[in-house]
């Protein structure tokens, strides 16, 4: 494990949900040396898809996996110079012709830890009996899931699977999710000139430093969590936010939003009792709407309700909580959210403990389960 773990913030109940949180860094590690094995493989299947000039990219999943195609895309279509879309499963299942409606020679990037989500089959399925010309992509955390299992061998799909330890056994996607986010990265945007390295040792002194600073929070009685970002790290927000959610078991009210749009009527949801989370961008025209946001909140709410993570320096209140990932500061803001998260996530595994909610399985009543269950997947046909 790459990070100290302070068994007394901790309970029994979260063993699994804290392991795979502080293993991030070494699992990334792992997953980067994976791919620079199969570098050769991967361009061959890639390279004559990228050189289409048309080639439209669809990153998909559903819930996390869905975010990750949000946080990736917009990093993605500038590295690429070509249109990316991030479209959840869960939209392209109910409205396949919707979001397929444009035939044209299209790379489907599929996202699942589990890859066993009905929306996950059915969306490469639709794909298929819409598009008269798709290519799949498929990341995802288990060997025995359909989603690979249905992909493994066919000649216009390629399967990256993620290190093991990455099929999570908690209940909420950690390494699952940072691993694919970090990997689609890799494998679209290219690694050279990508520090791993940095990544890991940048979000393993997080981790580290981190763990305490969340503790506190959670003992502080918010009664509304809102996580801020721009471009990216919107989509970064939007995670972080069904994290908090997912292991309160819904008894944390959480939000996200764009730094600009907050103010647009969410800024409401302020009171002495929200704390507020803002990711702050490393595109220094970007950041600026960041540090307006922050400026303001500053006014708005308390100063020690508020969180800046950022990967340069910022001069706040002094009771403003601040974590800077200074050796990260030349990466792009997709990259940045691999790291960033780490935050999002021991927060969300501080109010669950703080609760008295068993993190590994925040709903022992199953009425919201790991591996989604209970959707009916209807046949496209002549509907």
């Amino acid at each position: 494990m790459s990070s100290t773990t302070d068994t007394q913030l901790w309970p029994a109940s979260g063993a699994a949900t804290v392991r795979e949180i502080l293993q991030q860094p070494d699992v990334w590690r792992e997953a980067s040396d994976n791919l620079e094995s199969r570098r050769g493989e991967l361009q061959s299947f890639l390279a004559p898809l990228l050189a289409q000039p048309t080639l439209r990219i669809v990153l998909t999943g559903a819930g996390t996996s869905a975010f990750v195609g949000s946080i990736a895309a917009p990093a993605l279509s500038r590295l690429l110079d070509r249109r990316v879309d991030a479209v959840a499963t869960t939209d392209i299942v109910s409205n396949p012709r919707v979001y397929f409606a444009e035939d044209v020679p299209t790379l489907l990037v599929s996202f699942a830890r589990s890859g066993n989500s009905p929306e996950s089959i059915a969306a490469t399925q639709l794909a298929d009996e819409v598009l008269s010309d798709v290519s799949h992509l498929i990341l995802t955390c288990d060997e025995a899931g359909r989603l690979f299992r249905e992909h493994a061998d066919r000649p216009k799909s390629k399967v990256v699977l993620m290190p093991e330890r990455a099929n999570d056994e908690g209940f909420a996607m950690t390494s699952s999710f940072t691993s694919m986010l970090l990997s689609s990265l890799l494998v679209l945007g290219g690694s050279e000139g990508v520090p791993v390295a940095a990544l890991a040792a940048g979000a393993t002194r997080a981790l580290e430093t981190m763990q305490r600073p969340a503790r506190e929070l959670a003992t502080r009685s918010f009664e509304r969590v809102v996580y801020l970002g721009s471009g990216p790290l919107t989509g970064l927000a939007r995670e972080s936010a069904l994290k908090l959610l997912e292991l309160t078991a819904g008894k944390v009210v959480s939000y996200y939003d764009s730094s600009l749009g907050f103010r647009h009527g969410p800024k409401s949801v302020l009171t002495d009792k929200t704390l507020v989370i803002v990711y702050v961008s490393s595109d220094p025209y970007t950041r600026r709407y960041d540090l307006d946001i922050i400026a303001e909140l500053q006014d708005a709410i308390p100063a020690s309700n508020l969180v800046v993570i950022s990967a340069l320096p910022v001069t706040l209140h002094d009771d403003v909580h601040t974590f800077v990932f200074e050796e990260l500061s030349a990466l792009d803001d997709a990259f940045l959210a691999v790291a960033f998260v780490v935050f999002a996530q021991l927060l969300a595994l501080s109010f669950s403990t703080e609760l008295g909610i068993t993190t590994d399985n925040p709903f022992p009543d199953g009425g919201v389960n790991r591996v989604v269950k209970g959707v009916q997947i209807y046949p496209l046909g002549g509907a």
